[in-house]
């Protein structure tokens, strides 16, 4: 639709230029007033930009200016004036016009400067709408759950948005500890500021220092030119440290020093930045055991946990499940084109009754799999993968499958473990730390039954 100008202004001759510059000539649409009351009264039309006469015979036209911006502050006005002054150009200016032309008005510079005005405008609105689209995204009410605890949980955390308490959530890879973390933020007083995501587990511990408060020049081989780190990126904003508990202790006294003196210096430097970041941190270990086995800081765990949020694995919220599945459907439904109604009973007993270790992040890839497997209305159990379904029987699910029962194969020992490694690192999301955790191995362990099997981690 083409852009909207009102044009205000009680000269007639000055009226009949504009409309034959801006309507004839530039092909906008346009609404002409004679008084600024007028002009008011129909501000409802939303225009895209406002030609406003100084001098009207009702109303001062920098009063109308104040009014229009107290409704869309963004809103691009430009001042037209037959005084010419330089005090009234900037009081202009100072109240919120985009611009100010005294009369005659130059038609060569008018037209680039509305183009330019309405382009910006565009750009403006197209960024408080991402602004809202993302505060929606993240909004409390997209973290499903019907659970009582989950709710009570989100409830709380409604209470500490707007200050700087610093966060902790527990629980299970795959439960949505991110999201909790992003809403978070995006519900806050810092959600215009940046959030900045730091994996803990997936950094290598000699990178994650220089990744964390960044380096100098020559700090380290390698170290080719100064790099800012994620708390200086932070600035402003909400820093989330993702699995802070894979944290070796050097490091953690670091983080301690940021939270109790806001401060810290680059990796081979000297200067003592300070920093303005919310820390929200989350772990699926239990830190209080890593503290009691002394591999974990006392002092910055109880600093990290000011406000302890748990979020309950799926396996101990069965209800969720199907409310989860019901909103999975819809969004792939839009995302690959289909128009899958649901799942089958049969399919639904099965899920309902798996563990899902991968909790919701696992139900979530499981639902896309499935839906693009399936060429009728319903999803059937027979697209369930072979892990849900329990054609594999997998250790710790509850489903309809056995590991080993009578009319069983057997499965040499080698191909158990194989598959043990596999569904753990498909169950976790190629999660390293938290599949060894599963599998009760070391993570030296892990990576050389990987290398031997020829297995290779899963891309999220």
């Amino acid at each position: 639709m083409e852009k909207l100008i009102f044009i205000i202004d009680d000269e007639d001759s000055i009226v009949k230029m504009l409309t034959h510059w801006v309507k004839n000539q530039w092909n906008y649409r346009i609404k002409t007033f004679t008084t600024g009351t007028d002009a008011l009264n129909s501000f409802s039309d939303n225009p895209d930009l406002v030609l406003l006469d100084i001098m009207l015979p009702d109303i001062n036209g920098n009063e109308v200016l104040n009014r229009m911006k107290q409704k869309s502050p963004q809103l691009p006005i430009i001042m037209l004036s037959a005084q010419g002054s330089v005090e009234v150009a900037l009081e202009s200016i100072r109240l919120g016009a985009f611009d100010y032309f005294p009369k005659p008005i130059d038609k060569d510079r008018l037209e680039p400067a509305i183009k330019n005005a309405i382009k910006n405008y565009d750009l403006e609105r197209e960024i408080e709408n991402l602004k809202d689209a993302i505060k929606r995204e993240y909004s409390f009410d997209n973290i499903i759950s019907a659970d009582k605890k989950m709710q009570e949980a989100f409830k709380m955390v409604s209470k500490v948005l707007d200050n700087e308490i610093t966060v902790l959530i527990t629980g299970e890879s795959g439960t949505g500890k991110e999201l909790v973390a992003r809403a978070i933020h995006y519900n806050g007083k810092r959600k215009a500021a940046p959030f900045v995501v730091v994996n803990c587990a997936s950094i290598p511990r000699e990178l994650l220092e220089s990744e964390l408060f960044g380096h100098e020049k020559g700090a380290f081989t390698g170290a080719h030119a100064r790099k800012i780190g994620k708390f200086e990126l932070a600035k402003g904003g909400t820093i989330f440290l993702d699995e802070i508990g894979e944290m070796e202790m050097s490091l953690q006294a670091k983080i301690l020093r940021v939270i109790q003196q806001k401060e810290f210096e680059r990796v081979g430097g000297n200067e003592v930045i300070k920093t303005d970041v919310r820390i929200i941190s989350a772990t699926n270990r239990d830190l209080k055991s890593a503290v009691d086995n002394k591999q974990f800081r006392e002092d910055l765990y109880y600093r990290l946990s000011s406000f302890p949020i748990h979020i309950l694995p799926l396996r101990e919220r069965k209800g969720d499940i199907v409310i989860l599945i019901d909103h999975f459907i819809k969004i792939f439904n839009k995302k690959i084109g289909k128009e899958i109604k649901n799942v089958s009973k049969a399919a639904l007993k099965i899920m309902y009754d798996y563990d899902w270790p991968g909790n919701v992040r696992e139900l979530e890839n499981t639902i896309e799999r499935c839906m693009i497997l399936s060429d009728g209305d319903y999803i059937e159990a027979d697209v369930l993968p072979a892990n849900i379904s329990g054609v594999l029987g997998t250790p710790g699910s509850n489903t309809h499958g056995v590991l080993f029962g009578e009319d069983s194969h057997v499965v040499p020992f080698e191909k158990l473990k194989e598959e043990a490694i596999r569904h753990a690192l498909k169950a976790t999301q190629g999660n390293i730390v938290e599949a060894a955790r599963k599998l009760k191995i070391g993570r030296a362990t892990l990576y050389r039954l990987m290398d031997k099997y020829k297995i290779e981690s899963p891309k999220d």
